[in-house]
């Protein structure tokens, strides 16, 4: 807490006034460029990567990354998660954005638990058991891939495809796919590594996570058209 009151009291002493006018327009309306969904780990900081300033992202921070299927019907073996479906339908409906961001990232800790594979009994009640089973599929997905990266641990690797399930996993609420389908909306999938700080985006086309540096971003531009 210390550490935080300070930050508070530097940013109030040394920032505020030239951060006051952009917080002053942004009282009254907020247009962010994109619905960012990020690991909700600590060491993850979508603002500092992204070089983003406040009013630019809405940001979803969850354990795993992981957007829950969509599920409206009463004989689904899963249930529906309100808080993200909300974000979800208010970034649409409410502030109309186009572009919608999911972003792993390395040496992540919901991923462990799934390679892991430990569960006792007493854990069954978890809600972070509960929670983490939303990412069954990515590990099913991991343990059918015949294509392992011999450049990056396991973990890492379901991290990455555990990006792509979720952009899977998107598609299945109404809202999205509508405007997936009238070209109104862009999904990507990103993966941060801790270790370098790099980020790298999933290309559908190579089935690979490619660096985003100079080039890496052209090509994304391009492709966006």
């Amino acid at each position: 807490m210390k550490k935080l009151l300070k930050g508070i009291v530097d940013f109030r002493e040394n920032m505020l006034l030239d951060y006051r006018s952009k917080f002053s327009k942004l009282a009254h309306r907020q247009s962010p460029d994109a619905l960012f969904v990020a690991c909700c780990d600590s060491r993850v900081v979508p603002n500092t990567f992204a070089s983003s300033d406040p009013g630019d992202l809405f940001v979803l921070r969850n354990i795993g990354n992981i957007i829950p299927p969509y599920a409206c019907e009463p004989h689904h073996s899963y249930q529906m998660d309100v808080a993200v479906a909300a974000t979800i339908e208010f970034s649409l409906l409410n502030l109309n954005v186009q572009d919608i961001i999911i972003c792993g990232h390395s040496e992540c800790g919901a991923m462990q638990t799934l390679l892991q594979n430990t569960v006792q009994p007493s854990h069954l009640s978890s809600p972070l058991y509960q929670w983490v089973q939303y990412a069954a599929s990515s590990y099913e997905r991991f343990k059918r891939s015949k294509t392992k990266n011999p450049h990056i641990s396991p973990c890492n690797f379901l991290s990455q495809i555990n990006v792509i399930q979720q952009l899977e996993n998107l598609k299945t609420y109404p809202w999205v796919m509508e405007r997936l389908q009238m070209n109104k909306l862009r999904i990507h999938g990103w993966w941060f590594d801790l270790t370098t700080a790099d980020v790298f985006y999933y290309e559908k086309q190579s089935d690979q996570f490619l660096l985003i540096d100079g080039e890496g971003a052209i090509n994304i531009l391009e492709y966006l058209g």
